[in-house]
């Protein structure tokens, strides 16, 4: 009985000996790295440009509050100002992949642009890879998709990047040109829906939403949602639009594509289709594709000089 006492008075020392142990290693442990959302940012350049390339890390803002988008910028030769060119990235529906989404680049692309004098920004959206935040483009179930909403919510972070470079000073206030993969594509025609200002023309690679459903090839979730919803940005859309996909496009068919595109333009939306050659792989990847096999480039030269002979 005796011995009772000691043994617990034994182990209350004993836990507080460990507890001043465990707050000790506390303090004296390095604090962990915060990731990129853990970060207080402004937005604007951060950092010297690289020495190969002069690729620029930019934050600029997004349609969320308090998210800035990790962005890429590349400035063309010479002291400007310059066009702006912004180009969109892809989405999916899975949290866990766009959470390690890489920074979108699209070298070809950008190059190309960059030799023609536009300064380029590739912004990462909120809620994919180092932006993150909370993704707000999701069209829903694919039983009844909002790819309206979708569209929308996407346009409204590239016009919220949009009005902030056009803000620069060696950025021009007009002839900006938007490009779009995929969702950035689909966003891209959302965005051309209500015609802001400054804005010459968009360019849609290989866009829409809800491609490959369960990842099975030619497989669109509701592609009767999806036209319904491009005659909705045809029917206000007043800004001219180029529309490109590859005959071997797994996520939109060309008979799927070309239902999209002439709902657009039979709503009123301009809308110039052109279905190009397959390329290796998957055609929904044509925005990558560069040198002999970058089909688009040319027609993409001939649209832009349509476009400066009417004034755009």
């Amino acid at each position: 009985m005796l011995g009772a006492p000691l043994v617990r008075r034994s182990n209350q020392l004993g836990a507080a000996a460990c507890a001043l142990a465990m707050l000790w290693m506390a303090l004296a442990a390095p604090s962990p790295t915060p990731s990129f959302a853990d970060v207080a940012v402004q937005p604007g350049r951060a950092g010297e440009p690289e020495a190969k390339g002069g690729r620029e890390l930019w934050f600029v803002p997004s349609a969320v509050p308090n998210v800035f988008m990790r962005a890429y910028f590349y400035r063309p030769a010479g002291k400007g100002p310059f066009v702006l060119a912004v180009i969109n990235h892809g989405s999916v529906e899975d949290a866990a992949v766009r959470a390690k989404m890489a920074m979108p680049e699209y070298g070809a692309l950008t190059d190309w642009l960059l030799k023609r004098g536009y300064a380029v920004l590739v912004p990462e959206r909120p809620g994919h890879g180092a932006t993150g935040g909370p993704y707000v483009e999701s069209h829903g179930w694919c039983r009844a998709p909002d790819y309206r909403a979708a569209g929308l919510a996407t346009a409204r972070s590239m016009a919220a990047a949009i009005d902030y470079m056009r803000g620069q000073p060696f950025i021009r206030r007009g002839g900006v040109l938007v490009l779009g993969n995929s969702a950035g594509g689909w966003g891209a025609l959302a965005l051309a829906s209500q015609n802001p200002a400054g804005i010459a023309a968009v360019v849609n690679f290989s866009g829409g939403r809800g491609g490959r459903n369960l990842n099975r090839p030619n497989n669109n979730c509701a592609p009767d949602r999806l036209v319904a919803a491009s005659a909705a940005f045809g029917r206000t859309a007043r800004i001219p639009t180029l529309w490109l996909y590859a005959a071997n496009d797994t996520y939109f068919s060309p008979d799927l594509s070309r239902q999209i595109a002439g709902a657009f333009a039979t709503a009123g939306g301009k809308a110039d289709y052109e279905l190009l050659p397959p390329v290796r792989g998957d055609g929904h990847a044509l925005i990558e594709t560069s040198g002999a096999e970058a089909s688009w480039a040319p027609v993409l030269a001939r649209f832009l000089t349509r476009l400066r002979s009417t004034g755009g």
